[in-house]
């Protein structure tokens, strides 16, 4: 059963990040470079960062998807920086098809939600390997 398990969240997070990219594709959403963000991006409702990163913290997101959102194969996918719309996000958070319990209204407010995405965009990038002497 275990093996199941860790057979899943792989899939799970294949699964999002492969609904994150058709999303993308959609009609309309043809990107071109110095074209404006995405409309799903400008939708989104402003959230206070430290709020989120607070919020984040309390509703234990940290267990599965590590402090920085990082994520892990073994646990849950990565969420930021540059998270998914958060129209998908949203959906996602309160409709998981994963092992990720849902998140309704009653337990987490869409403010709240709106904390937490704006968390998830505030993250930094993470630095280029080759500005890594580890790594050389």
């Amino acid at each position: 059963m275990r093996v199941i398990a860790m057979l899943a969240l792989p899939l799970a997070s294949t699964l999002l990040i492969a609904a994150a990219a058709l999303e993308a594709q959609a009609p309309g959403s043809a990107s071109t470079a110095g074209a404006p963000p995405a409309p799903s991006a400008q939708s989104a409702p402003t959230g206070n960062v430290e709020n989120g990163k607070k919020i984040y913290s309390s509703y234990g997101c940290y267990q599965c998807h590590g402090y920085e959102a990082q994520g892990s194969t073994a646990t849950g996918p990565r969420l930021g920086p540059r998270p998914i719309s958060f129209a998908a996000f949203s959906r996602y958070v309160r409709q998981p098809i994963g092992q990720m319990p849902p998140y309704t209204n009653k337990i987490v407010s869409d403010t709240d939600l709106a904390h937490i995405y704006a968390f998830l965009r505030a993250l930094p990038e993470p630095p280029a390997v080759q500005s890594i002497p580890l790594l050389k």
